[in-house]
């Protein structure tokens, strides 16, 4: 894609959005600046290979969903494919649990949603330097945590049992949160009931509980206390629709 090739006067970037509006703003945004263009939007993923062929970015910019063909997993198939490709995601998913997931999968940048524009623009321009980007904020909390010794308090475990869930089952485990049963799980990420019930009991296990009661219980709370209330709107209206929506989440 972009590695080996001679850059043009501006960066080209691909914005990934399924809402028209969100991707209006970020692109009348970026195409004000002196060396970047939007070389192409989508709604997508499958719109965004398309575009990715088409246009031949240098930076992909993509809003985190939720569902069959989930952004991280993109991400994932976007940097073995093209592991020059710059990648930034921005979510309002809290940015303590699902910022090192974003990286994991292989993007540079995680940002907020509720970010302002001038901290887009700062996100860009140092993964355009082949910099990681986080916010200040979580860089700090991330270095305090680093110098602090370790505490086996009961909220780091629980900390840490959740980060050791995969990218399938907290997807498994938020939609559990905001009130699905395992049917309409399975409905909405195209999965069958047999699956949803083996992520079911997967995480149970690492979460170290028994009943599926427990289960429903620990989720909810999770979903109340971490998300932000955006995301709570957005994630409840899958209980309306046949399909997990692309959200800028």
């Amino acid at each position: 894609m972009a590695v080996g090739e001679k850059r043009s006067a501006k960066t080209r970037i691909l914005i990934v959005d399924e809402h028209p509006l969100i991707r209006h703003g970020i692109i009348t945004f970026i195409n004000c600046q002196p060396d970047m263009a939007v070389c192409g939007e989508a709604d997508s993923i499958p719109s965004a290979r398309t575009k990715l062929a088409e246009c031949k970015p240098h930076l992909l910019v993509i809003g985190l969903r939720l569902g069959t063909g989930d952004s991280l997993e993109f991400v994932k198939a976007l940097k073995a494919e093209f592991p020059g490709l710059r990648i930034i995601v921005y979510s309002a998913f809290e940015e303590t649990i699902f910022a090192e997931r974003a990286l994991r999968a292989g993007a540079n940048g995680y940002l907020m949603k509720k970010a302002v524009k001038e901290e887009m623009l700062a996100a860009i321009r140092d993964v355009l330097r082949g910099q990681i980007y986080v916010s200040r904020d979580l860089a700090l909390r991330a270095f305090q945590k680093s110098l602090a010794a370790p505490q086996l308090n009961r909220a780091s475990w629980n900390l840490a049992t959740i980060d050791n869930l995969s990218d399938r089952e907290m997807h498994v485990f938020q939609l559990i949160g905001s009130g699905l049963g395992t049917k309409k799980i399975a409905h909405a990420l195209n999965l069958s009931v047999k699956t949803i019930e083996t992520h079911r009991e997967n995480i149970k296990r690492k979460l170290g509980l028994n009943l599926g009661q427990q289960l429903v219980e620990r989720a909810t709370r999770y979903v109340e206390e971490n998300f932000l209330p955006s995301q709570k709107a957005e994630i409840s209206v899958v209980r309306r629709k046949k399909v997990v929506p692309f959200r800028a989440a």
